[in-house]
């Protein structure tokens, strides 16, 4: 009795194992951010499975995850100018698969296109943008060598994958070449600088001109007013007098006539006057 007892206990434990197995074989669970390619005994199924759990075929069928976030990958780049430099570039490429082509991708790259499609079309589109550019203005525009390479890896690739952004992060040139390209830009500075100096000084001359023109104009003017308006003398002594009785000194003739106060006067007389006892 023992003994058949045990056997049935063993005999449940084996068919609860193969249930749970089994139970485990027909169903899955697809993450998000993820895209599950149907493979049933090497036959991939042309529909994709979206996150969440679903059910399949035991044993026989297998649900294969293929993300479609975005990532991130570095990428080296030898690359030559237009002047026949040898550039170095570091790159950092970012692209996601879309739904449509997980399918397709899972197929003709097994998963991972990067180092098979991206990586080849990020470099190819990179190099025929270098080639046309001299290394000095590979250096100073950057951001246009990354424009237009990032335009035709995109052309490249075409829809079967999306690239969203190359990065360029280092740009490495020979030690003779980035000495020479300084000094160049040293020099410009330089020229930029005396340029900007000269320019000044021509602003200062000519601002020195106008307003020594505008001054000769303002004393023209004042000059053929006062011409035209006699009066306009005297009335500015008027309204400068102080109440003391002024004294013209000097003849008609002469031109030369001299305002003096009137007590100043009688003191030069008095001092004048001989005296008496003389």
């Amino acid at each position: 009795m023992r003994a058949q007892t045990i056997a049935k206990l063993i005999g449940v434990a084996i068919l609860i194992f193969v249930v749970v197995i089994a139970a485990s074989t027909t169903s899955y669970v697809v993450q998000p951010g993820d895209r599950g390619v149907e493979v049933t005994l090497g036959k991939v199924s042309p529909v994709f499975k979206p996150q969440g759990f679903g059910f399949k075929s035991p044993f026989i069928t297998t649900i294969v995850p293929v993300t479609i976030k975005q990532q991130t990958r570095e990428l080296q780049a030898a690359c030559y100018s237009s002047d026949l430099q040898q550039v170095h570039m570091e790159l950092r490429v970012l692209y996601r698969i879309p739904e449509a082509s997980v399918v397709q991708i899972y197929q003709g790259y097994a998963g991972d296109p990067f180092d098979s499609l991206v990586a080849p079309r990020v470099q190819e589109a990179l190099k025929e943008v270098t080639a046309l550019e001299s290394a000095e203005q590979i250096v100073k525009n950057r951001e246009e060598i990354k424009n237009k390479s990032l335009a035709g890896a995109r052309q490249k690739v075409g829809a079967l994958l999306v690239i969203e952004d190359v990065v360029i992060q280092n740009i490495d040139l020979t030690k003779e070449l980035e000495t020479a390209i300084e000094a160049k830009m040293v020099q410009e500075q330089e020229a930029a600088k005396a340029k900007f100096t000269q320019q000044k000084t021509q602003i200062e001359a000519d601002t020195a001109v106008i307003r020594a023109k505008g001054e000769a104009e303002s004393i023209r003017i004042r000059g053929e007013a006062l011409k035209a308006n006699p009066s306009f003398i005297e009335l500015q002594v008027v309204e400068k007098w102080d109440g003391k009785t002024p004294l013209v000194v000097g003849s008609e003739t002469s031109g030369a006539n001299m305002l003096l106060p009137l007590t100043d006067a009688q003191n030069r007389r008095v001092e004048a006057r001989p005296s008496s006892n003389r």
